[in-house]
């Protein structure tokens, strides 16, 4: 029988982070606590979740309701865009941390730069704090450009432990994730089936899902997992949540991850928001 399990990679900060995660974006609340269930039964250890999806709540009663040690789970949340600043985010967290049900979370991240709003590196000294207190193992960032981590790290001397931002195979970040390397900041993939477009019907990814006898979703996911990249893929069908667990077992030759790469479309791939520019609630 085939053995899955996620690969663990290590942050700049001496923690670890399993590599394959689950992601509940869009989940609605009631439905979060059935789906990550499902997610722990497949073998899942690491969900992401964030204040502005609305089942932190339910993630928690997943928790709860598991009987897994929380030491043997990996929790991120996020501190959304209308609770940035230092004290803001502090009381955030607060918030966060009781509708987990958790006393100690192993990653928070600010979710989006909004540089319109110049709060990026009060917020960031928040999760320094909240890190030096021992109540967040580690911390990051979502959707920010190269100037902005340079920006938080220099105010701070903290560099990231990781970066969440759009990234497959039509929009592989390929400057971001350079940058991170330089730091020691991980990589971590957002939409990264590629959400909203035609990514998994490419024949490229059809040709090399043949030859591995996998699904294209698992080629992709392995496609992020051969570039040491933190992937969190979601889906709220049951066969899926365990289709992309065992996409940890896919194993790609070095021909196809370039073949795969040879698919990215610059600026024109992206799905998301662009994290320069970005100004929402």
């Amino acid at each position: 029988m085939t053995s899955y399990a996620s690969p663990v990679l290590t942050f700049n900060d001496g923690n670890t982070i399993p590599q394959l995660g689950y992601g509940v974006w869009k989940v609605q609340d009631d439905v979060a606590e059935k789906v990550v269930g499902l997610a722990f039964e497949a073998g899942y250890r690491h969900i992401d979740t964030a204040r502005i999806y609305g089942n932190e709540a339910g993630v928690g009663r997943a928790i709860a309701a598991s009987g897994i040690d929380p030491s043997e789970l990996f929790i991120t949340t996020k501190v959304w865009n209308s609770d940035q600043g230092y004290e803001e985010t502090l009381a955030a967290f607060d918030a966060s941390m009781e509708r987990l049900g958790l006393q100690t979370l192993d990653l928070y991240l600010i979710h989006w730069l909004q540089p319109q709003r110049g709060k990026h590196v009060e917020t960031w000294k928040a999760l320094v704090e909240l890190q030096k207190s021992g109540r967040v193992k580690s911390i990051g960032v979502c959707n920010f450009t190269v100037e902005a981590l340079r920006e938080i790290e220099e105010a701070t001397g903290v560099a990231p432990a990781i970066h969440q931002v759009e990234t497959h195979p039509y929009f592989p970040q390929t400057e971001l994730r350079e940058y991170a390397a330089s730091r020691g900041i991980l990589h971590q993939s957002w939409s990264p089936l590629g959400q909203g477009s035609d990514l998994l019907a490419n024949p490229v990814l059809g040709e090399i899902a043949a030859k591995h006898g996998a699904t294209p979703a698992q080629v992709v996911i392995a496609w992020h997992l051969a570039h040491g990249l933190v992937v969190i893929p979601k889906s709220e069908t049951p066969s899926r949540i365990v289709e992309n667990w065992q996409a940890s077992a896919v194993v790609l030759e070095a021909a196809d991850v370039a073949a795969i790469d040879a698919l990215d479309r610059g600026a024109d791939g992206r799905i998301g928001a662009d994290p320069a520019v970005s100004d929402f609630e």
